[in-house]
């Protein structure tokens, strides 16, 4: 027999804004990790690439910059010195990647010019920096 002051619904726990606070708090971690993203080189005007791809490894980073001046990890260098300072800085039989960001008024024969003294050194993995 049921005593009167017993209620029929069944008790239970509900967990739909639960489901609210934890997917606000992912969304926030998602999109405040984006902002992350490290840039070493100069800041230059990149063009744009459908395909590119942020690459992880250690890299040695190349500016040229929009007068045509090259800088080798922030720092300024002229072209003759560049195969020379490239080569101390990768270990010996390992391959690093050279990232060579290149402003988009640059000559492209100054581009040229890099990536043919970039490519005398063994162990080099060149790759163009641009934006998506």
């Amino acid at each position: 027999m049921r005593l009167p002051d017993e209620s029929e619904r069944s008790v239970g726990i509900n967990i739909t804004p639960m489901i609210d606070v934890i997917f606000s708090i992912l969304a926030y971690f998602i999109i405040s990790s984006l902002s992350l993203t490290r840039s070493e080189g100069l800041p230059v005007n990149l063009p744009q690439a459908s395909t590119a791809k942020v690459q992880k490894t250690e890299q040695i980073n190349i500016s040229i910059l929009s007068d045509g001046a090259i800088a080798l990890n922030r720092q300024p260098i002229e072209l003759e010195k560049l195969e020379a300072e490239v080569k101390t800085k990768i270990a010996p039989n390992t391959e690093s990647y050279v990232i060579l960001n290149a402003d988009k008024a640059v000559n492209h024969g100054r581009v040229v010019e890099v990536m043919d003294r970039l490519r005398r050194v063994k162990g080099v993995k060149l790759a163009i920096a641009a934006q998506k």
